[in-house]
């Protein structure tokens, strides 16, 4: 009877236990950009600049419009790459740019956009997700999402891999990696800091690290860069970011 008694009593207070909840990457990728600003991203021109150069990109009801500011000897260049595809000014005079260099730099124009704007972007339709697992970094726990594309679609480096830490409470994505080939090829694993939401939209700053055997798969990172195993090569840093909704700034 004693003991029939104490598993009623365990039965009664499982039965008032929160579950825990189980979530897709879909999911979990969804609270991320909902956390960074959600629908926000999709009308709304943002401006801000990074080493040296200023950027500034339009996004109006699936149309987009990403450009790139420089300063040089030769003037200022103005390259904006859109739906349309790219087009080039030095000192507001339209140039042609030869076939061999679209890519080149179409790349380093969206390239700097997309990581300023992650975790937008992850829900395109070229994107496929996984999560691959969980684990904690700096005593957080996180859960962890790889990201690879399909070749249409994809842009150019479409065989790249991504893999991202989000945060289990907050939904934010403090840790990403990611393996490259061009260039001979490489690894960076990025440590989120300085965050701060403008206009409802939320920027960090990464610090940049390197994984010196290209054979590492990215899931290693986190325990590496826990053990200090990883090389800081750069900062990366967002200044002077301005955020306007398309109906204040047009």
């Amino acid at each position: 009877m004693k003991k029939f008694s104490f598993l009623c009593g365990i039965l009664f207070l499982l039965s008032f236990a929160t579950p825990t909840i189980q979530y897709n990457a879909q999911q979990i990728v969804d609270k991320a950009i909902e956390n960074a600003g959600g629908a926000k991203f999709d009308n709304v021109m943002i401006r801000f600049s990074f080493r040296g150069k200023e950027y500034r990109s339009i996004r109006s009801n699936g149309r987009y419009q990403l450009e790139r500011v420089v300063f040089s000897n030769d003037g200022m260049t103005h390259d904006i790459l859109s739906n349309k595809g790219l087009s080039r000014t030095i000192e507001s005079c339209k140039v042609k740019v030869v076939d061999s260099m679209v890519t080149k730099i179409s790349d380093g124009v969206n390239s700097v956009h997309y990581f300023a704007n992650l975790p937008y972007g992850l829900n395109a339709p070229a994107v496929h997700k996984e999560l691959v697992g969980e684990s904690k970094l700096k005593g957080s726990a996180y859960y962890k999402i790889k990201v690879t594309f399909d070749q249409e679609g994809g842009g150019t480096d479409y065989e790249d891999e991504f893999m991202y830490w989000i945060h289990k409470e907050n939904f934010t994505i403090d840790y990403l990696a990611y393996k490259y080939a061009v260039d001979g090829g490489g690894i960076r694993f990025r440590e989120a800091y300085n965050a701060r939401v403008v206009n409802g939209i939320r920027f960090v700053d990464y610090n940049n690290y390197k994984a010196s055997n290209l054979s590492t798969p990215l899931s290693e990172l986190d325990s590496m860069f826990d053990k200090d195993q990883l090389k800081l090569l750069s900062k990366i840093e967002l200044d002077d970011i301005y955020v306007y909704d398309n109906n204040d700034c047009c």
